[in-house]
């Protein structure tokens, strides 16, 4: 009888690893978004995270971060936006195109602009506008 007990451990473990691999799988290689905001400032921001149609909103203060996940396998429709806005009427948005396995850190300054010297060009170079609203560079 104690002959069958190791052969169970083995098939317990391979029942774990099966299940425990595809998810270890799909959190390191999913991309993530990170949005940081300055230290700094001294307005509370909003913001809203639409990531295809999964949309979450929130309030950041001075140093604080909004983090979402991409698609692990985005296809051809697919969008992640990020809106910020303050109650005095700033107002800005971007699209963003995730890079597979990676987590792109975005930085902003004081007034919520996009901080170019923080953030990274290859990250600056897969931010756009969104259509019809202010420039994120800008004030």
């Amino acid at each position: 009888m104690t002959a069958n007990k190791p052969k169970i451990r083995s098939d317990r473990w391979l029942v774990l690893a099966l299940v425990v691999l595809p998810l270890a799988f799909w959190y390191a290689a999913s991309p993530v978004v990170a949005v940081n905001f300055s230290p700094n400032s001294t307005q509370v921001f909003r913001y809203v995270w639409n990531t295809q149609h999964r949309i979450y909103r929130g309030d950041i203060s001075n140093g604080g971060s909004a983090v979402e996940h991409g698609h692990l396998f985005p296809n051809k429709d697919f969008f992640m936006m990020f809106d910020w806005w303050t109650d005095q009427g700033f107002q800005r948005c971007i699209d963003i195109s995730p890079k597979w396995g990676k987590t792109i850190e975005i930085y902003l300054d004081e007034v919520g602009r996009i901080d170019t010297v923080k953030t990274a060009p290859d990250v600056i170079a897969r931010l756009k506008q969104c259509k019809g609203e202010s420039n994120p560079f800008e004030a």
